[in-house]
């Protein structure tokens, strides 16, 4: 699986931020490219953050859905949003695009990283899945944008 912890993934995915563009439509679901970048920025910020959490996922989740966010396998269209990272309102392309661009450069300066606090919805990831599966959230969405 890929990684954006991997120099070549994390420049493929600025060049793929890059080409965005306001025009961009989804080929699914129902966020705007605006709203796109700054559902894309959450688990970033989950990750970069890495304080300890209350949890707030379940048994059920973690073994339904946890391998399948770091696993080669595409994710299918039109997956359900946790609510905490819904776009519900209009969003500033440039602006959340930038943010997102910096996020992405944040998260790559941790490829050193060695602790890790467990993700609130789904626990304990390794390093190498912490990479992987910021890797395949983006690549998901900008797939949804055709870029």
């Amino acid at each position: 699986m890929k990684s954006l912890f991997e120099k070549a993934n994390y420049e493929e995915i600025l060049h793929r931020i890059d080409n965005l563009k306001e025009s961009n439509v989804g080929e699914w679901g129902k966020m705007n490219v605006g709203q796109m970048v700054w559902h894309c920025q959450v688990p970033l910020k989950v990750a970069i953050k890495n304080k300890p959490t209350k949890k707030i996922g379940n048994i059920l989740i973690k073994w339904f859905f946890k391998k399948s966010l770091y696993n080669e396998k595409p994710w299918r269209k039109n997956l359900p949003t946790s609510s905490f990272a819904r776009a519900t309102e209009e969003k500033d392309f440039e602006k959340e695009r930038a943010i997102l661009r910096k996020l992405v450069s944040d998260f790559y300066q941790l490829k050193d990283r060695t602790e890790w606090n467990p993700h609130p919805l789904f626990g304990v990831f390794t390093h190498d899945q912490w990479g992987a599966m910021q890797y395949k959230h983006l690549d998901h969405h900008l797939r949804q944008f055709r870029v």
